[in-house]
């Protein structure tokens, strides 16, 4: 072997323009399969992608705004005294006698600026209400969950979508970048005056004071979201029919606590914990305890024994907990025992959540369900359908980003989930530049990668929905929304479609389990909209195009916060 390489390494020395050519075309070679893996896997597009309009069966001479042709190929930690007194402390933090902290730059005008911090304040309304400046001290926090800082950008709402995020009741803002979330305020109320400096990312709006709290109590789209240490708040709800079959574990407990109960449900591995009055119950939610008619909270606040600032029900209404406890009533899945006698698309435009639906129907059902591709990060985190070939029949569908009529026609049946273009085309962005939970980068939106993505899939997003109800056999529609607001309902839709008994009990389990991890957090949303005015006008004429080829063949439109923008 040896003397081969010698020979070869005198041949080369000997012949300098061979050992070059033979170098050039090694790296053309390399550069060719480099640029063939990105265009490798991309969905086809039918003939109508240019012209949605001729798609969508509209009127001749119809006219629609067109984006072009396609071309398809700071975080949060925990609240610690230690490291929240090395941060928030420093020589420019100390006033003369070096115990407090300097006002930063002249806040004379503290009512004028408050008085412009209300106006915000009121446009803030729909997700958060404005509830007073209150009392921080270092030693003793007033919103005692996560925290995070941004010294130059901090924004009320960046602050408040961030705790929403967490589940958190309360978001409080100081000093102008810090930013504090918790579920009870443990603090006294004070003057308006003291919550005097300007948000560092946001002029005109206040974001607390030194020492002192801006405090907002977050109106949560999803309450389910609320949360305690690390269980999950359910809700207020009336007691069970019969609470030894619905809830079968029960335990007194005299100095009762959120905590107590919570620990005691974990400890005897039930999902639930639910509160009345001085008496703690678990199980799982079931057909007769389904967590799905909440109660008005006020109808369970009633303090806890040993825990002022929290509810603990009463006898007749249970405040409800999620454990950390796993369900595992809907975690087993297999591939189907036969081979499939008809293959069922689950179709969705990209960005418009069908990883997350598959995962909700591997759950709903116990099948794996299959793909039109191969993604390899998919299949290391548990979709096993993911490597067999979509004609296996040894899944219970077939994930899909398909448009052309000969792909189309080869589905005997298709789920086809629909989702606001807006959401969608962002969801997508954000996958193709930063992975299926990651995020595109700040130069990716102020680019021309940006524009260029809305133009050349935005026409795409009206196409896909226009193929499949013009070439699907058999098409349920299902829009991400309701799925989203109505899992329950929606999930035993689809899983009826794909033939397979539902089982009440199991979509109960997937509705505790229904995130998964296929959830981008909140920490990276963005500030500001993307969409200019002229993306903005071009993209409602897709949703009404949309819109009236659902209607015209007797479905449900469009939802209703897919426009006006």
């Amino acid at each position: 072997m040896a003397k081969l390489w010698f020979k070869f390494q005198r041949y080369f020395r000997r012949k300098p323009v061979r050992f070059f050519t033979f170098l050039a075309l090694y790296l053309t070679a390399g550069s060719l399969v480099f640029l063939h893996s990105g265009f490798v896997g991309q969905p086809a597009v039918s003939e109508n992608q240019a012209n949605p309009a001729a798609a969508g069966g509209l009127a001749e001479g119809a006219e629609l705004p067109f984006l072009g042709d396609m071309h398809l190929g700071r975080g949060f930690r925990d609240t610690g005294e230690a490291s929240s007194m090395a941060r928030r402390y420093g020589p420019w933090f100390k006033g003369k006698d070096g115990n407090e902290r300097a006002k930063l730059g002249d806040y004379g005008g503290a009512w004028s600026r408050a008085l412009k911090g209300r106006v915000v304040r009121e446009k803030e309304e729909e997700r958060a209400k404005y509830i007073g400046c209150y009392l921080d001290d270092t030693q003793s926090r007033a919103l005692r969950g996560v925290s995070f800082f941004d010294y130059k950008k901090m924004t009320i709402f960046r602050c408040q979508d961030n705790c929403a995020e967490r589940g958190y009741l309360y978001a409080g803002l100081e000093f102008g970048a810090e930013c504090y979330c918790g579920h009870k305020i443990q603090a006294a109320n004070v003057s308006e005056a003291e919550c005097d400096m300007e948000c560092k990312g946001e002029r005109g709006s206040v974001c607390g004071g030194a020492n002192h709290l801006s405090v907002y109590r977050l109106q949560l789209a999803q309450e389910s979201a609320r949360r305690y240490g690390s269980a999950v708040f359910r809700g207020c709800f009336r007691r069970p029919d019969n609470l030894s079959l619905a809830l079968p574990v029960t335990a007194a407990m005299l100095n009762m606590s959120v905590d107590k109960c919570v620990d005691f449900c974990t400890e005897k591995e039930y999902p639930l914990a639910a509160l009345a009055g001085n008496a703690c119950h678990c199980g799982f939610p079931t057909t007769r305890f389904p967590l799905h008619d909440r109660e008005d909270e006020q109808l369970c606040a009633q303090k806890c024994s040993a825990e002022e600032f929290e509810s603990c029900g009463t006898p007749s209404y249970f405040i409800v907990y999620q454990t950390q406890v796993q369900d595992n009533r809907c975690m087993d899945r297999r591939f189907l025992p036969g081979k499939s006698q008809q293959l069922i698309a689950l179709a969705s435009f990209p960005g418009a959540g069908n990883t997350w639906a598959r995962h909700l129907i591997e759950l709903a059902t116990g099948f794996y369900t299959g793909s039109y591709y191969f993604d390899g990060s998919l299949y290391n985190k548990g979709f096993k359908g993911e490597r067999d070939h979509w004609r296996s029949g040894r899944t219970i569908c077939i994930k899909t980003h398909e448009s052309g009529q000969k792909e189309i026609e080869a589905f005997d049946a298709a789920i086809l989930l629909i989702r606001n273009p807006y959401k969608a085309l962002m969801a997508e962005f954000n996958r193709k530049y930063g992975g299926h939970i990651g995020f595109a980068a700040h130069a990716h939106w102020k680019g021309k990668e940006w524009p260029e993505f809305v133009r050349n899939y935005a026409p795409w997003w009206a196409t896909h929905t226009l193929d499949w109800l013009k070439f699907g056999k058999k098409v349920l529609v299902v829009h991400f929304e309701d799925l989203k607001q109505d899992l329950f309902v929606q999930l035993g839709r689809m899983v009826s479609l794909l033939g397979v008994a539902v089982r009440e009990d199991r979509l109960l389990c997937v509705e505790s389990q229904k995130d998964g991890n296929f959830k981008r957090s909140g920490l990276r949303k963005l500030e500001y909209d993307p969409y200019t005015a002229d993306m903005q006008k071009t993209i409602s004429a897709y949703i009404k195009m949309v819109d009236a080829a659902l209607k015209g063949r007797n479905l449900t439109g469009v939802p209703d916060d897919y426009y006006p923008r």
